[in-house]
């Protein structure tokens, strides 16, 4: 696989490329990120290789993220139809002003006019609600966003890091009301975090979402470099003296063997088990330096066996909330005729030996 194994994106015709390069960290206005000159190196770099999706949001850098791109689409010779630019609204870029974040439709259209004039461009192909907004209707949200596809300066809405119930409410509003819905969700999805197994991902492929994970190596933490040997010292700009659950140990540990085993880097198996995920279409890399993005590609090479897959799932099972335990089990209630006691827990049938005898 490459990046120019194209996919097409929740229930959508548009193709996207099975890595997206994430853009958080491109300008140095947080004092930690790459510099303009480095990114447009990457951002080259990538669509040389046929990568076609590029992630950004207004906050990043300042705005600075969406600039760089912006100024790296005029100075270049690529064709803007020929990419898929991806931006977000929600944060507020105005200490102060009440409006200046959020979802509400002031906010929606100003993010949009602002973003549009620092990517330099006349439309952005995916434009994310970047986070829930609990003051804003949904309805109002959706109803902003359909207006914007029907300009012609969005072509595709999708959301982000918002819980699965209100996400299911804005897919039946906006289908029921002949609107535009939403094609992908993002949400923070790793080895090291799988609460998202519970809600949003079975929400996700019964609404028609694509899935694209964010940060999954865990900010830097799946990528070999912290061990139980280093715990303590210091490795990255990142943590100052990192030391974490065991359990977070356990599962570096067994990445740490398959990676051996694969002759691959821990980086690349972290990667590929994410993009292997039921639901997920494009995974997102965080990439700061040249190094980083070489580091990510590799991922596209490796194909883990089920007994490896299994292997990195069992130590990293979540524990997820109510009810999906109980459903789990509830499963033997209506097929194997499980019963549940007084107390509400389930017990579970006594099979016979011969399967014939259920009949």
């Amino acid at each position: 696989m490459d990046l120019t194994h194209y996919r097409t994106f929740g229930k959508s015709g548009l193709r996207i490329s099975p890595l997206t390069l994430g853009t958080m960290t491109f300008g140095m206005d947080w004092e930690y990120g790459a510099t303009p000159e480095s990114s447009k190196e990457i951002l080259a770099k990538y669509i040389d290789l046929g990568g076609n999706i590029i992630d950004t949001a207004n906050i990043y850098t300042k705005g600075h993220s969406e600039k760089i791109i912006g100024d790296y689409l005029k100075e270049s010779s690529i064709r803007r139809d020929r990419l898929v630019l991806s931006t977000k609204f929600f944060g507020n870029m105005y200490p102060g002003d009440p409006n200046g974040g959020g979802t509400n439709r002031k906010t929606i259209i100003q993010s949009l006019e602002n973003s549009l004039r620092r990517l330099q461009t006349d439309y952005i192909d995916l434009y994310w609600v970047h986070a829930y907004d609990e003051f804003t209707p949904i309805e109002e949200t959706m109803s902003a966003l359909n207006d914007l596809v029907t300009s012609g300066k969005v072509r595709y809405i999708a959301i982000s890091d918002t819980p699965a119930w209100k996400i299911s409410q804005a897919q039946v509003i906006s289908h029921f009301r002949g609107w535009s819905s939403f094609i992908g969700l993002q949400m923070e999805y790793s080895l090291l975090e799988r609460t998202a197994e519970g809600e949003l991902v079975p929400m996700a492929q019964e609404m028609g979402l694509g899935i694209m994970p964010w940060s999954p190596l865990k900010q830097g933490i799946l990528t070999g470099k912290y061990t139980r040997e280093n715990k303590g010292q210091k490795q990255s700009e990142r943590y100052d003296n990192p030391e974490f659950p065991e359990k977070t140990y356990q599962i570096i540990d067994r990445l740490l063997k398959v990676s051996k085993n694969k002759n691959a880097t821990p980086t690349a198996i972290a990667l590929s088990w994410v993009m292997a995920r039921p639901g997920v279409i494009s995974t997102l890399m965080g990439v700061r330096t040249m190094q980083h993005l070489t580091s990510n590609l590799n991922a596209l090479s490796i194909e883990l066996t089920k007994e490896e897959i299994d292997y990195l799932d069992e130590i990293s099972k979540p524990e997820l909330n109510f009810p999906i335990p109980f459903l789990e089990g509830a499963r033997n209630v209506a097929h194997a005729g499980a019963t549940i006691n007084g107390k509400g827990s389930i017990v579970p049938p006594i099979l016979p030996k011969n399967i014939n005898e259920l009949y």
